[in-house]
This record gives C-alpha cells, sequence and structure tokens, in this order.
C-alpha cells in the first residue's frame, strides 16, 4: 500500500529537472566531451526543432562518443534539412482526424488527446514535431468540447492521452482529466503515453501512483524506450514502481545507427522485462520531414525482427509494425 499523501507547496524533484533540461547544444556538447565542430549544425538544425534533453539521460550517454546510441537520438543534426521525397510534414495525416482541438480519432473504440505540447526531450525523429499545438490545446477551461465528443460516442471505450508529454504535467491537471474521462461510463481504459520515467524517472512519486489508481479507469502505461542504454537504476526503479499499480508497456522506434542491431534489441527486451515492461511495439520510423537519415528499410527489419524471434521466447519480441494514414490499425510488417 503507498502511505497517505500530504500535498505539498515546493516543486518536486522531478519539476525541478523538468526546468532545467538542457537546451544549449554548446552545453550539451561541452557535458559529453565533444568539440565544436558539431556545434555548427547542432544550431542549426535547432533552428528546425530545437534541442531539448533531460540531464539524466544525458549522464547515461558515453562521454567522447559522437556517435552514442542516446546522443544520436537527440542532437540536431545537419540531414534534417535534407528533402527526401515520402517524408512530409505530416505523414500520418492527423490534421484530417482532428475533428475537436486537441482530440484526434483515428482508430475505432479510442481516441487520443494532445493534453500538452511539454516534454522532456525533442527526440529528432518524433513524428510530431511540425505538429500544430497551437491549435490543439484548447487550455484548461475549453477541454469540455473534447470531453463531450467523448461522450456522445459510446464505441469509444478507451481514451489516450499524449502529447507532448502526459506526466509533464501536475497531478492536479492530470487528475482533471482523469475525472472528467472517469465520469464518462462507456470509457473502461486510460492509457497514457510517456517518456517521462526513461527522461525524468523522478516523476513516478507516491502522488502520481495515486493518481493513476484513483478512478475505475483501468490504466496502461505506455512508455517510450529505444535502447537499453537508457535504462539505468534509476530508470529501472521508476519503472518497476509503476508496474506494481499498472500495466506498463514500451514501444520503441526501430532507428539507424540507435538499435539497428538483433543484439541490441534483444538486450532492450530482456532488460525492460527484468523490470516488470513488456515489450510492445518495434515500429518503423513515421516519414515526417527531416527524419530520413533513421530510416531502416523494411528488409532489415524483418531480418533483425526474425533474429529476435529465434533468441526470445515469444512474449519478449514485441510486434514489427507501421502506421499507416487511413487504415484502422497498425500494420504488421511480415516477410
Amino acid at each position: 500500500m503507498i502511505p497517505k499523501i500530504e500535498k505539498k507547496c515546493q516543486p518536486h524533484a522531478w519539476q525541478i529537472a523538468l526546468k532545467n533540461v538542457i537546451r544549449d547544444p554548446k552545453v550539451l556538447l561541452e557535458r559529453l566531451n565533444l568539440d565544436d565542430t558539431y556545434l555548427p549544425m547542432a544550431e542549426k538544425a535547432g533552428q528546425l526543432f530545437p534541442l531539448r534533453v533531460s540531464e539524466s539521460f544525458v549522464t547515461r550517454m558515453h562521454k567522447g562518443d559522437p556517435h552514442d546510441p542516446l546522443l544520436r537520438q537527440v542532437l540536431p543534426l545537419e540531414e534534417e534539412y535534407h528533402e527526401v521525397q515520402g517524408f512530409t510534414d505530416d505523414p500520418l495525416k492527423e490534421r484530417e482526424q482532428n475533428p475537436i482541438p486537441g482530440l484526434l480519432h483515428k482508430f475505432k473504440g479510442r481516441v487520443l488527446l494532445t493534453v500538452t505540447s511539454a516534454c522532456p526531450v525533442h527526440c529528432r525523429y518524433c513524428f510530431r514535431r511540425t505538429f500544430s499545438y497551437s491549435e490543439n490545446n484548447p487550455g484548461r477551461d475549453k477541454w469540455q468540447q473534447a470531453f463531450d465528443y467523448i461522450a456522445r460516442d459510446n464505441t469509444i471505450h478507451e481514451v489516450i492521452l499524449s502529447g507532448g508529454d502526459p506526466f509533464t504535467l501536475d497531478d492536479d491537471y492530470l487528475n482533471f482529466f482523469m475525472q472528467h474521462i472517469n465520469s464518462i461510463l462507456h470509457v473502461k481504459i486510460l492509457r497514457i503515453h510517456t517518456r517521462m520515467p526513461i527522461m525524468i524517472p523522478e516523476r513516478i512519486t507516491d502522488e502520481l501512483i495515486h493518481t493513476l489508481i484513483s478512478t475505475r479507469l483501468k490504466p496502461v502505461v505506455v512508455v517510450h524506450c529505444n535502447h537499453p542504454q537508457e535504462i539505468d537504476a534509476s530508470v529501472g526503479s521508476a519503472l518497476k514502481k509503476l508496474a506494481q499499480h499498472t500495466h506498463v508497456l514500451n514501444q520503441s522506434v526501430l532507428l539507424h545507427g540507435v538499435n539497428d542491431d538483433a543484439d541490441t534489441l534483444r538486450s532492450l527486451s530482456e532488460k525492460l522485462f527484468a523490470h516488470d515492461v513488456m515489450p510492445y511495439y518495434l515500429h518503423q520510423l513515421d516519414q515526417v520531414t527531416g527524419t530520413a537519415h533513421f530510416a531502416v528499410d523494411d528488409k532489415t527489419a524483418i531480418n533483425l525482427h526474425q533474429q529476435m524471434a529465434a533468441q526470445l521466447p515469444g512474449y519478449l519480441v514485441p510486434r514489427l509494425v507501421r502506421e499507416v494514414a487511413g487504415f484502422a490499425a497498425k500494420q504488421a510488417i511480415l516477410p
């Protein structure tokens, strides 16, 4: 049992860490003992999509290694300016599935709320790096339109909180969403997509756990971890704490130069499971402008997935999928 929580006026450690994320490429390079040859391109690409990464995540990077798999996920690169056929600003056509500000209705039975634009990290491959958050963050006093949309459609059984990252919200604001959704009786499941336990593990507080289990809704937390190096002792502890009270799944993105080898993917699944997290999806890259240098071709992806299947029990092999705009579900990538 988690003890009763008393509210505090002082900011939590996680709020301080979120406020103090690294935004300056020069600071990031200095932290990692990398020379300034990488600075001009990092500053240039940062104009397209600003650098943002937590101090905690940076401590898990290898100093002096410009090819570190964690660094590659966050360091702006000149390749982001390259125009590549098939890569667009809205590859999943989310603008066409956005009937209410802040609400995406892409799949039958569930809707997604973009509850915040805030995030502890700007992943360079983010498929929402060009998303119009200004048009999709109604503010606390204007979310009722989205709640009414959900209430009118009794085929909606699951609501997904996304963003940005929902765990950047304080517990009161998170509870605001949960209580409104809880009042819609045909909704049974609340799913939260987050990178916070990986980026700022201090976010998994007793207060947060209380909030997650405070309603009749079944909570499911889907974390986003791409490489076993991302899981240190603090992250592992946060994941285990979450898993004691919610279902915790992981989705990864297959990324060239980060995790496109079978040993890394196998180790990731094993390390996740050691901390009570089930591998869920291994996504092919969403083809958003500026991310083509992360792409792995389907033939290679299938081969890697088959190698994983040959080395792991079936329950530790995530589904290899791609999201295709307009399809009723994620599409399995098969030989």
